[in-house]
């Protein structure tokens, strides 16, 4: 395929310097490349088939700029472990594991300047970088720092569950919760119907209420 073909799945999806990287990625060790509809579950995906001579990496089609080029590369180190250790999948070999973190990590470095990422993105980004999680959700400095480049306007509207105080009265998909305590990464909330307990996301984005008193049904 031909380099601009290529680059016209990319062209504003991926900061303007970091296409040719890109591209250079896929031309190494080339894949399909799919942009899909938002998954709520995942921003990007790859799944390794042995019966597939050509392996297939999917993103979201929603994701900004920042978050596209951070979820691609994920996606590409994935790509290359399993390439090289196809063998030993599923025998010492974890999806996320130390063969993954050190592709991430190699793929990445030429992207961890100011002339890709912003300044307010790329400090928390090197700091993730450092032992990188399975999800960039999983860094909620990081995730609240590339959450102000999304052109989704409910994410300007809304606070982070990590942003809330403790007790704090929210709605999380029409279901409302007190904020308990966080616990790392992830928040013990309470459900005020049912007085069940969850563990959810510091950085799910949620709609902060008064009191069970002000929640309309």
């Amino acid at each position: 395929m031909e380099k601009e073909k290529w680059l016209e799945h990319l062209r504003g999806r991926v900061p303007e310097n970091a296409m040719s990287y890109c591209f250079s990625l896929w031309e190494e060790e080339p894949f399909v490349f799919e942009i899909t509809k938002s998954r709520s579950s995942k921003l990007g995906d790859f799944r390794y088939r042995k019966d597939k001579s050509i392996q297939k990496i999917t993103i979201n089609h929603d994701l900004n700029p920042y978050q596209f080029l951070i979820t691609f590369i994920h996606e590409v180190a994935h790509h290359r472990v399993f390439s090289k250790y196809k063998d030993r999948i599923g025998n010492g070999i974890m999806p996320h594991g130390v063969e993954w973190k050190q592709s991430f990590r190699w793929l990445m470095a030429p992207m961890l300047h100011e002339r890709v990422f912003p300044k307010d993105v790329l400090i928390p980004l090197r700091l993730y970088m450092g032992n990188p999680k399975a999800s960039t959700g999983a860094d909620f400095f990081l995730m609240k720092e590339l959450r102000k480049y999304d052109k989704n306007d409910f994410t300007f509207v809304h606070p982070l569950l990590g942003d809330l105080p403790q007790h704090a009265h929210f709605e999380l998909r029409k279901r409302v919760f007190k904020k308990v305590r966080t616990q790392r990464s992830r928040v013990l909330c309470q459900e005020i119907s049912t007085g069940r307990n969850y563990l959810i996301s510091n950085n799910a984005v949620v709609k902060e209420v008064d009191g069970p008193g002000d929640i309309p049904f």
